[in-house]
């Protein structure tokens, strides 16, 4: 049998894995042949775990010690508005470790967000080899297509942890593309709207044969379907109230057994008109049992999160204005994540594209398969895929950016007359990349929804006489001002020749790979001398002194 690479949606609230075999996209099922499976890890006191669709039912026999939705917090400081909004959101504490990246504690122990993802993918990975008979190694993950940098390279770190080469980072909207258009022959502008169950994005692409061109991508990494349990779990805590005068929302142990009925409930109101529900809960510190006969309408469900959709069509118009389209240029609606099954995301998404979305698409598997279908592209061994052409830039002066030469079009026009065998990709960053400056401005070096790879220059000045050192703190995000972006890292420039503040130049180069992850180097521009940057990302060291070796339990 031939080398396998996995393709894998590690997702917020299930993950998926396939391969290819012999041209065709297997989704690998489990035992019990369920092929969707539950990114839920069950911790145990020797440390052993259990995951997927075995660890959901322990969401309510002991919710302290199960943990859910870890990709929500993955990549992010402890200390951001995102991980503080959602801290009374989960059964178990959440706690910062030294360099401020939130960690989990279960079983008397802490766990990075990666180090959760890494038994998911660990998971998945056992799976795969059960099935095939043969070890799976290599990997391409797939990312919400909003990740920054922390969270991209926390996303690798947890392939790594679980024993696999992560050969890619794609884009989730990306890789559904590739599962719709690959081999096709397709020539239309495609929109993926992809709401899974922690995040959103919408990325706009232009389908030429193989080429696979992201004119625009936007997203919002805290939102999804998570958000809609939460409406209704606040719904049956006031029912509880109305019926029984008996305030139960203090208790996150009864929040989080409420988000197994909420979760059932989102999922009825899918199929049917109206859901009605038996609830029993205890009331905290007493024996005392009570019974909700709870009851919901579709219409209300609807009333009570159409807000939350709407956020969704406002990153949507913010993804056409970056790409200077209007919703009458897109010819077809790809419809992505657990979430667009809720009638209303159907339904408003349709209204707000006015297009049918494409029928045949399995929203929950289509991300893994197109990951898979690309990892396949990189180990065949006819007709590999050509490598997207690098962007060559002229070092120039003019508002610190170098200037692009545009012959490297013709590169890619060639490679779309070509009869490639794999799919050319060029894809965009997500978010502007750059270091703050004075007054709390961020200075862009890379711009946003800027062609992958790519590369941008700055020029710096030392501040004072004889200074060797230099430190830029990095910030990635989409405005001008410091406090509205994520700080990333602190990149650290040494050993610079000692000369008199502001004649010794510094040129810093941004670069910018297929991945989506960032390096930087460093030009004495009056020695050439060329260093590259000791570039600290927020969440590179924590993961050192966590013991992976569970993972094999």
């Amino acid at each position: 049998m031939s080398e396998i690479v996995a393709g894998i949606d590690l997702g917020t609230s299930n993950s998926v894995i396939s391969v290819v075999l012999e041209g065709e996209a297997i989704v690998i099922p489990d035992a019990q042949g369920r092929r969707v499976h539950p990114s839920i890890v069950h911790l145990m006191s020797g440390g052993q775990a259990i995951v997927g669709n075995d660890a959901r039912p322990y969401r309510l026999s002991d919710p302290m010690n199960t943990v859910f939705s870890a990709k929500r917090l993955i990549g992010r400081p402890y200390d951001s508005p995102e991980i503080k909004m959602l801290m009374g959101l989960f059964p178990f504490p959440i706690v910062p470790a030294e360099d401020n990246t939130p960690r989990i504690q279960v079983q008397q122990q802490l766990h990075p967000p990666e180090g959760i993802g890494a038994r998911v993918l660990h998971y998945l990975k056992g799976l795969a080899q059960d099935y095939l008979g043969q070890p799976v190694t290599r990997a391409v993950i797939t990312v919400p297509a909003n990740f920054d940098e922390a969270q991209r390279r926390a996303t690798k770190r947890a392939g790594e942890l679980a024993g696999l080469e992560v050969l890619r980072l794609i884009n989730e909207p990306t890789a559904a593309a590739l599962a719709y258009g690959y081999g096709s022959d397709k020539r239309e502008r495609v929109a993926i709207y992809d709401f899974g169950g922690g995040t959103f994005d919408v990325t706009l692409l232009e389908l030429r044969g193989n080429v696979f061109e992201v004119l625009a991508t936007a997203g919002n990494s805290y939102l999804g379907g998570d958000d809609f349990d939460f409406r209704l779990v606040s719904a049956i805590l006031n029912a509880f109230e109305r019926q029984h005068h008996v305030d139960l929302s203090a208790d996150e142990l009864v929040r989080q057994r409420l988000r197994v009925y909420a979760e059932e409930i989102k999922k009825g109101l899918s199929q049917q008109d109206a859901v009605r529900m038996m609830i029993r809960e205890t009331i905290p510190g007493t024996v005392t049992e009570l019974e909700l006969d709870f009851s919901l309408t579709r219409d209300n469900f609807e009333k009570r999160c159409a807000d939350i959709v709407d956020q969704s069509l406002t990153t949507c118009e913010d993804a056409l204005r970056s790409a200077g389209l209007q919703r009458a240029e897109i010819d077809h609606l790809v419809l992505v994540g657990g979430s667009t099954r809720v009638p209303l995301v159907q339904r408003r998404a349709r209204e707000f594209f006015n297009r049918e979305p494409v029928l045949g698409i399995d929203p929950d598997e289509v991300v893994a398969v197109g990951a898979a279908v690309f990892g396949a592209s990189m180990v065949q061994e006819q007709a590999a895929p050509a490598p997207m052409p690098a962007i060559p830039a002229v070092a120039g002066f003019e508002e610190g950016i170098d200037e692009v030469d545009e012959s490297w079009l013709e590169e890619i026009d060639a490679a779309e007359q070509s009869a490639q065998a794999g799919p050319l990709l060029i894809d965009v960053t997500p978010h502007a990349l750059g270091v703050a400056t004075v007054g709390g401005v961020m200075d862009i070096i890379i711009e946003r929804n800027g062609q992958l790879p790519l590369e941008r220059s700055r020029y710096f000045s030392t501040s004072r006489d004889d200074q060797t050192r230099v430190v830029l703190p990095i910030y990635s995000g989409n405005s001008r001002r410091i406090e509205d972006n994520q700080q990333l890292g602190v990149l650290e420039l040494t050993d610079i020749p000692p000369g008199p503040r502001e004649e010794v130049q510094i040129e810093v180069t941004f670069e910018v790979d297929t991945n989506g992850m960032l390096s930087v180097r460093a030009t004495d521009m009056r020695t050439g001398f060329n260093q590259f940057a000791q570039l600290s990302i927020s969440g590179d060291s924590q993961i050192q002194d966590y013991d992976a070796s569970h993972l094999l339990m």
